[in-house]
């Protein structure tokens, strides 16, 4: 894994470019901290860096930026491609030669034979990667299918600007573009910035499956142009009726890709382990890395003093049965404020998904001992895995019988009311629940209730039951429309079929992009460490995207497939378990040791010097959280990161 940076502009200066790009990957040093590299054109007009982490072909061979052999394409790359050995041995029948064993020289020989475009269709991997031409003249910008590496680009006034994390391209322009208080609006909604946006103006982040293709225009700057070179909807086929002979098929299909992505991904020069929480997604991972491999696997988990927020017991089961060599630690909320100190300079703008923090400590916990570990994320998204899915179903199915009209003169009337009549809820609403899957507290459940009665459709109600805050008006400074985005507006794709259908599809292309992986990047890749996800291989996920709803939750439970796929390797018991996900006890902690912190983030006076957020909304949740009257914890830690972000800023 690795750092990507670079500039395409007018061209001048070599020097003075070759300074700004290492200025650049000096900043990326985390995530390539055994080689730096640059490269620049003879005009100056195109710049490369690149900081390497050694993972395939670890000799110089392998070192960035790398020429291909005509010396026509330069690269700058991040990412593994995992299928390379194939594409090499086919490369070769066509007249091709390699000087070393790394996956770089295998794209850039395939991008020589077939073009950008086709090469694409041949990579199985994860990466992000900036590509020279020379002979068109042409800079291509590139992200994979699902976004697993990220990669920024900022428009400035002499050119174009790209990096794999916002701080390189701080650090060629800074203060170069100013805060963008929609991102700021959509962060608070989201606990992260959805992409395209970032939270600064006139910066934006490559979207998945996406090419960017940019040349110089004229005397100055640049002319750009993002397509897709993938979608996930071509892989989405009308939902059919599916016998159980059907089902065993799909058990058998989805097996075999599993097998052969995880194997893919086992392959490295350096040490290797996997992250153990004892779900079924890990833990099938876990069990198919000890299937394919020839020694026990390195298993890592971390657990919480609170059993409420503890899996750790579960993963060492789970490790015993399959026979890892498991490593445990148990986390405090002491080494919780240990890192809260470094979370805004590793995550570059505000983002505020709290398991960020056990995510950042099992990550440096592994690193001590292997530079590649292994991840299951992904399986909640493509097989109904999250308890929200049902949730708001249920949620949408108690309101749906009533015409939209009524529903909105309902909610006006249920607004003012609150505890006395709360008792008409269930008789005549069913629950109504967070975004979590979790009733409302019957203080509040009217309130609630009227809120949902607002939302005009499904869509909108899963906007609503995804958001924390609810909108950006009142509470965002100066606050124009927020931006749209996949789940405001969203596609006709992810509404052809069921609501659960709809829900998985939305997740796929935003939250786990926004969310999930950039968690798991910036953690990770602080400390030098390198994570794969095999249930993102894009062939398991067209496959899954392929396969019917009623396929994915038989029996009432999602990951159906993958659960029966486990039951080859693991009892019972270790598989058919209620779902904890890797939280942390942020509500007790913000009462409790991270009270302090918090508290001094959050006085009126901060708030309001900054110019950004309205206090008054945030004091009174802090007031009601800190009673116990009511828990926002999640909430808070949304302002608290931007507060924190603010701060480390400067």
């Amino acid at each position: 894994m690795c750092g990507v940076a670079g500039f395409l502009g007018a061209g001048g200066d070599n020097q003075r470019q070759e300074q700004r790009i290492g200025a650049m990957i000096e900043v990326l040093a985390h995530r390539g901290p055994d080689a730096r590299g640059s490269w620049c054109s003879s005009d100056g007009s195109a710049s490369l860096g690149h900081t390497r982490l050694a993972i395939q072909d670890i000799s110089d061979l392998g070192a960035q930026p790398m020429e291909s052999h005509s010396g026509r394409f330069v690269i700058c790359y991040n990412g593994e491609v995992y299928n390379f050995p194939d594409i090499a041995a086919e490369l070769r029948k066509l007249g091709h030669a390699f000087r070393g064993h790394s996956d770089t020289e295998v794209m850039l020989a395939a991008i020589e034979e077939w073009g950008v475009d086709r090469a694409l269709q041949r990579f199985i991997g994860m990466f992000a990667f900036a590509l020279w031409d020379r002979k068109r003249e042409e800079l291509y910008l590139v992200r994979d299918r699902l976004g697993i590496k990220p990669l920024y680009y900022r428009e400035t006034g002499d050119g174009l600007v790209f990096a794999s994390e916002l701080k390189a391209i701080e650090a060629f322009d800074k203060g170069g573009a100013e805060l963008d208080r929609r991102s700021i609006a959509l962060f608070l909604r989201h606990s992260c910035v959805p992409a395209p946006c970032t939270i600064f103006a006139r910066t934006w982040k490559l979207l998945p499956g996406h090419i960017l293709t940019a040349s110089r225009k004229g005397a100055g700057g640049v002319r750009y142009q993002s397509r897709p070179y993938w979608q996930p909807s071509d892989s989405v086929t009308k939902p059919e009726k599916a016998t159980d002979g059907d089902y065993q098929e799909t058990v058998g299909l989805l097996r075999d890709l599993l097998r052969k992505a995880v194997s893919e991904r086992m392959i490295a020069d350096v040490p290797l382990g996997a992250f153990l929480s004892g779900g079924i997604d890990s833990s099938l991972v876990v069990a198919l890395m000890q299937e394919a491999g020839d020694a026990p696997v390195e298993t890592y988990t971390i657990g919480f003093g609170e059993d409420s927020h503890n899996e750790s017991a579960w993963a060492r089961r789970v490790a015993e049965s399959l026979g890892t060599n498991h490593h445990e630690r148990q986390v405090t909320a002491e080494d919780a404020l240990a890192v809260i100190p470094d979370l805004a300079s590793i995550y570059d703008e505000p983002f505020a998904d709290a398991s960020q923090i056990p995510t950042i400590l099992v990550s440096r916990f592994a690193r001590r001992d292997v530079t590649v570990c292994l991840s299951g994320d992904g399986g909640d998204e493509l097989f109904a895995g999250y308890g929200r899915y049902a949730a708001t179903k249920a949620t949408w199915n108690s309101i749906r019988w009533m015409p939209y009209p009524i529903r909105r003169m309902a909610a006006s009337l249920l607004a003012p009311l609150s505890g006395p009549l709360s008792g008409i809820v269930d008789p005549v609403f069913g629950r109504i629940y967070d975004s979590h899957g979790v009733a409302g507290n019957r203080g509040d459940e009217l309130q609630r209730v009227a809120a949902v009665l607002r939302q005009r459709d499904r869509a909108q109600l899963y906007e609503y039951m995804r958001s924390h805050w609810k909108t950006g008006a009142g509470l965002v400074r100066g606050l124009g429309d927020e931006p749209a985005t996949l789940l405001s507006k969203p596609p006709d794709w992810f509404s052809e079929s069921t609501f659960e259908d709809y829900m998985m599809r939305a997740d796929l292309c935003t939250y786990l992009p926004d969310d999930i992986l950039t968690k798991v990047d910036r953690a990770s890749m602080s400390c030098s460490l390198e994570v794969r996800v095999p249930l993102l291989d894009h062939r398991v996920v067209e496959a899954a995207l392929g396969i019917p709803l009623q396929q994915k939750t038989r029996d009432g439970r999602g990951k159906s497939p993958l659960r029966d796929i486990l039951s080859g390797y693991l009892p019972d018991e270790l598989i058919n378990r209620p779902k904890m996900g890797f939280a942390v006890p942020i509500d007790e902690w913000l009462r409790g040791p991270l009270r302090e912190w918090a508290s001094d983030l959050l006085t009126e006076h901060r708030i309001r010097e900054d110019g950004y957020i309205e206090p008054s909304p945030v004091l009174a949740r802090w007031r009601q959280h800190q009673s116990g009257e009511r828990n926002w914890g999640g909430h808070l830690w949304d302002i608290l990161m931007f507060q924190s972000w603010l701060r480390q800023r400067g």
